[in-house]
């Protein structure tokens, strides 16, 4: 839906974020429920993906969420094979959370279907649009 206006939140840069976010995955929040995960679940399997163990805290940033939601969370997840938990030996009051590899099975098809469906929804800029995009983008969530 287009709003067509030069009201506030037509200029508002939160507002186009939450808008560009909405129309980012709105479509494939239907792939990750047909694949039988939650929005967090796949957010948190993504991001471990393609890293070495991280903590929970660091996690909680990375996914966007809240610690008590997220360590409730892996939990359910190691209970399920696809995560596995254990104490940080540099600092045993930590959890760190790894992906296993029932994880990387689950996880993998989705991340295929999620460069496409995000080139498919990128389709109307350049690579260099794109890059740019991406670029400005990470500047402003480290700027935070």
């Amino acid at each position: 839906m287009e709003r067509g206006g030069t009201g506030f939140v037509d200029e508002y840069l939160g507002y186009l974020l939450g808008q560009a976010n909405h129309t980012l995955f709105k479509d494939f929040d239907d792939i990750v429920r047909e694949a039988g995960l939650g929005s967090l679940e796949w957010r948190v399997l993504a991001v471990l993906e393609s890293q070495a163990p991280i903590s929970v805290g660091q996690l909680t940033q990375d996914v966007l969420s809240l610690q008590p939601t997220v360590t409730k969370l892996v939990q359910r997840l190691a209970a399920q094979g696809w995560v596995t938990l254990r104490d940080d030996p540099a600092d045993q009051r930590r959890t760190l959370v790894a992906i296993t590899p029932a994880g990387q099975r689950k996880v993998a098809p989705l991340i295929s279907q999620a460069k496409a469906h995000e080139t498919k929804v990128l389709a109307g800029l350049s690579a260099t649009e794109v890059r740019r995009l991406k670029e400005q983008l990470r500047r402003l969530a480290q700027s935070g």
